[in-house]
């Protein structure tokens, strides 16, 4: 079978691999925040409600933060061991790219991370806060440099060619590429949502508990407040986003919507059917008239080139990529109903008394990381069949490896990562369940800073407690 070859099973791995590390960074970039945003609160206020859900909310951003860097470690290795002919020709951009993300934002995180979880006690009450800002402008600051890196394979500038490899000729163009700004927001708002849902699940689980002391209540309006902000702005930047990516890669667009002819005088929406990349056709079609052109080009007879004005060969795979989208779009539809039915209980007075709504937070607590997983895999199988947009083949990028070694891999990697960070995650909710101590009543070793000369002698919560 072919998905067996080596090629199929080293972009199975790597798919694996980075969809579970990209759920660990998203919660970070938006929990650091959310961790300064309470420390600033604490320090303004003095209100111990925000210290306690700080603490509460550090511990699990610390276990998360750790997961998050050891599985993108391993996708280092990836590229040399499986993609070596990508980094063997896009090495000289994607590796001082990545090296700068490593020197700007990894040692800044590294270096306060350390004051941030053990120095409460440690340091003064500024200088804490200062280490939290700087946490969460490291993990912005990556963002940045792992952005610019993706978003330059996906629409290339400011490079030539030397001895058959890609060399740097425009830094600012290579960073700064079409796609850079709309895909860095994106993604950065994305991984806010993230935080705030999970923030907003906890909180939700806790008031049907019966909890109404004030860091629960606080934890859930503030992640509702940050919902209802955030979600109608990613909607926007999404529509950015798509008019960007129908101008630089045409192809991917058409895939998405499962479109094959170029429809002159107004393209039609498909909602729903059955991409077929064989009969060339999307089976089973709901179609709207017009509004394809109305959402891609904001024109109600806009053109929307067909996969058929494209090689075979340079199709992406729309089967999958088609019903990703409609899973992250809907989610997206999902996320911004409950920012506003929230806000609505808020002006009624309710939003800690609905319990039905309360359910249905919960239920949509994984609903960022879900519509995260949907999006990446349908902008990095949008790209395909190229590594680099356009300039470099996937099929051009792999290493000389057979599919017993990739395979054999693979397997391994499962297994591992389920062990690893299934036990990572199974300690996060349980930390999740237990909830924010109320009234200041810390004790001890309940939160970070105290006993730090030896951190890791003992753990805060038991993993069956």
């Amino acid at each position: 079978m072919e998905i067996l070859d080596a090629f199929h099973l080293a972009r199975l791995q790597f798919a694996f691999t980075v969809s579970f590390h990209i759920m660990f960074p998203a919660f970070s970039i938006g929990m650091a925040s959310f961790l300064a945003v309470l420390e600033g609160l604490w320090l303004k206020t003095r209100n111990e409600a925000y210290k306690d859900m700080f603490f509460f909310w550090t511990k699990i951003f610390a276990v998360g933060f750790g997961m998050g860097v050891v599985s993108g470690v391993v996708m280092s290795y990836e590229f040399g061991t499986n993609w070596g002919g990508f980094s063997n020709i896009a090495g000289n951009i994607t590796g001082p790219l990545l090296t700068y993300e490593v020197l700007t934002a990894f040692f800044l995180e590294a270096g306060f991370l350390g004051v941030m979880l053990f120095g409460w006690e440690k340091v003064g009450p500024r200088a804490h806060f200062f280490s939290t800002v700087m946490v969460a402008v490291g993990t912005l600051i990556s963002t940045f440099w792992i952005l610019a890196s993706n978003s330059f394979m996906q629409t290339p500038q400011g490079f030539g060619w030397e001895n058959g490899k890609i060399i740097p000729l425009d830094w600012w163009k290579i960073v700064f590429n079409p796609s850079f700004p709309f895909r860095l927001a994106h993604m950065a708002i994305a991984a806010f949502i993230v935080a705030g849902f999970i923030v907003a699940a906890v909180s939700a689980w806790h008031l049907l508990r019966g909890r109404r002391d004030e860091p629960v209540k606080k934890s859930f309006s503030m992640a509702m407040w940050i919902l209802l902000i955030l979600c109608p702005v990613q909607i926007f930047v999404g529509d950015a986003h798509g008019l960007n990516t129908r101008e630089y890669q045409p192809a991917k667009i058409a895939a998405i919507e499962g479109l094959w002819e170029t429809e002159k005088g107004g393209t039609a929406l498909n909602l729903f059917g059955l991409p077929d990349m064989q009969a060339e056709t999307t089976k089973y079609a709901l179609k709207v008239p017009h509004l394809g052109s109305l959402i891609l080009t904001h024109s109600w007879d806009g053109e929307i080139r067909g996969l058929k004005e494209f090689p075979a060969q340079d199709r992406p795979y729309s089967p999958l990529i088609f019903w990703t989208f409609r899973i992250m779009a809907g989610l997206g539809m999902l996320m911004l109903l409950t920012a506003v039915v929230g806000f609505i209980l808020r002006r009624a007075g309710k939003l800690y008394d609905c319990r039905w709504f309360q359910r249905f937070v919960v239920c949509m607590g994984p609903s960022g990381i879900l519509a995260l997983l949907a999006g990446w895999i349908t902008t990095e199988v949008g790209r395909q069949p190229w590594t680099v947009y356009g300039v470099l083949r996937t099929s051009d990028s792999l290493s000389p490896l057979d599919s017993q070694q990739v395979g054999t891999s693979l397997l391994i990697f499962v297994v591992v990562y389920f062990l690893v960070f299934g036990t990572g995650i199974y300690y996060m909710l349980k930390m999740m369940k237990k909830g924010p101590t109320s009234g200041g009543d810390h004790h001890q070793h309940d939160h970070p800073g105290l006993d730090s000369s030896r951190p890791l002698s003992r753990p805060s919560d038991a993993i069956d407690g």
